[in-house]
């Protein structure tokens, strides 16, 4: 399990001893940050043991992302039992329907270039749709966003869905012909939908001109740096590739089961085969979209736009609500679930937006999980049936932020957000200004007069005391904000919100006064 060069020199900083005769050097944030985050190995380390054993699992891997870096990895066991050939961070590994995102961006990155709208029907690209009827006689035809949020209508299929990686373009187009069965009616329901994901890989395919593989491979994968990515498990060095295995038997690892094809459209479903060193790009990229400030003029150099895949993280359909969810450690939290662009989202009791999805095959599960507000992600892939570290994963990343004492990304200010800061703090020792004040917009005196301000204002601040300082500027987004006024006996708590209009202007100010403890 290495650690990367700054863990290790952040671990050095924080144990060794100042120099005699030398005060210490401060550490900086980040160096501290990534030190208090590697202290937390060992824990992470006996939770994905302790499930490999429980589990009985053949092989795992796993890995952890921090602010776009693979900091941590670990394995356990075999990608081929009879050979007994360890797995390794480079072990490659089916992925299952973790393929899905990377066909929701093949989707975004053509509707990007203005090649296909995410609410026409699929129909349009798809003709042989027409021939299927409707899920009733009143029912729209699907759209590609129903498609891509598994809300058409189409019934859940997972077990049917297994068993179609290897069929043709020709099947396909034959099997919509004969007509499909629906569950719901388009746009009411979330239901996961395999099937619906293979009518996505043949619209790529028909749209972009290539097959949806070589499409994904070309402007996804390549520029990612996924070069021990594939679709074809026979381009994989005997050495590296992980074989699937069935449940465990009472002597030992399942059956072994045999690889799927490559396959065509229905490919989409399930179809990549990756490591725990290349799929860590791609959670650095999901990740990445939430890295900048919305205002921040910073090139947009990945394969898809940050906004689209913003987008696609987006809850787009309702799951369903799991009550009685619980982390490993014993705290209920609820859950609810939703459905973006190939991806599931999650929101806890604390409010705190977990992204990513799972996979399962015969012979394979696996398992990403993302907290984009604190950049910190985890991926996992076994080679036992429809096995992965689901728990533990939430779990890792709750123990992480319990035991390295992390926080959500600070959000950056914009400037008119601190502009408008600088000038409210100036004016509310005493609220001395006139109603024609630009600073507020049109609303601020008219909701409350200034008269009636300026007396709360004042009171609050005389109860605090003589002002000693003012604290820092704390952005909720680029539009609302709070800081502190501190008095000699108590602070003051402002906090404010700015109007739509440019520039913006404060429309709404509250004042909070925080006793001395």
């Amino acid at each position: 399990m290495k650690r990367p060069r700054f863990l290790l020199a952040a671990l050095a900083l924080l144990l060794a001893g100042p120099v005699l005769g030398q005060a210490p050097a401060p550490a900086s944030p980040e160096a501290t940050r990534a030190a208090r985050i590697a202290a937390v190995f060992p824990v992470l380390d006996k939770l994905y043991a302790d499930f490999a054993a429980q589990q009985r699992v053949p092989g795992l891997a796993y890995g952890l992302v921090v602010d776009g870096q693979l900091v941590h990895t670990g394995s356990v066991g075999y990608t081929d039992v009879g050979a007994r050939t360890a797995v390794t961070p480079q072990s490659v590994f089916r992925i299952a329907s973790m393929t899905k995102s990377f066909v929701a961006l093949a989707v975004l990155r053509l509707r990007d270039e203005g090649r296909l709208h995410l609410d026409d029907p699929a129909e349009n690209y798809l003709p042989e749709l027409k021939k299927a009827p409707h899920a009733s006689s009143d029912a729209p035809p699907i759209t590609i966003r129903q498609l891509l949020s598994h809300s058409a209508g189409l019934p859940e299929d997972n077990p049917w869905g297994d068993r179609q990686m290897g069929r043709s373009d020709a099947e396909l187009s034959a099997l919509v012909g004969r007509g499909l069965s629906y569950s719901n009616a388009p746009g009411g329901h979330y239901e996961y939908s395999n099937l619906g994901y293979a009518l996505l890989g043949r619209l790529v395919t028909r749209v972009s001109g290539q097959p949806v593989q070589a499409y994904i491979s070309a402007k996804i994968l390549r520029p990612l740096g996924m070069s021990h990515t594939t679709w074809d498990y026979q381009q994989v060095p005997a050495a590296r590739l992980a074989h699937g295995y069935g449940a465990p038997t009472a002597t030992g690892p399942g059956p072994e089961e045999p690889l799927l094809p490559k396959g065509e459209s229905f490919a989409a479903l399930g179809g990549l085969l990756t490591s725990i060193e290349d799929f860590a790009k791609y959670l650095a990229f999901q990740a990445d979209a939430w890295a900048r400030p919305i205002t921040a003029a910073a090139p947009d150099a990945g394969p898809v736009r940050r906004s689209s895949v913003r987008e696609m993280q987006q809850p787009w359909a309702f799951n369903s609500l799991n009550r009685s969810f619980r982390y490993l450690s014993g705290r209920a939290c609820p859950l609810s679930l939703s459905y973006g662009y190939g991806l599931r989202i999650a929101q806890d009791c604390d409010g705190r937006r977990y992204v990513g999805h799972s996979g399962g095959l015969p012979g394979f599960g696996s398992y990403w999980l993302l907290l984009p507000e604190y950049g910190i992600g985890v991926v996992a892939f076994t080679n036992q049936t429809y096995t992965a570290p689901t728990a533990q994963h939430y779990a890792a990343l709750d123990t992480l932020i319990a035991l390295a004492g992390l926080r959500p990304r600070a959000v950056a200010a914009s400037a008119i957000l601190a502009q408008r800061k600088a000038e409210l703090a100036a004016l509310l020792p005493d609220f001395n200004t006139p109603v024609t004040n630009p600073i507020f917009a049109e609303n601020f005196f008219l909701d409350e007069d200034l008269s009636t301000r300026r007396k709360a204002a004042q009171a609050l601040l005389a109860q605090a005391g003589p002002l000693r300082s003012v604290g820092a500027l704390e952005p909720e987004n680029q539009l609302r904000g709070r800081f502190q006024l501190r008095g000699e006996r108590a602070t003051v708590e402002v906090f404010f919100t700015l109007s739509p209009e440019n520039p913006a202007r404060v429309q709404h100010l509250d004042l909070k006064l925080i006793p001395a403890p």
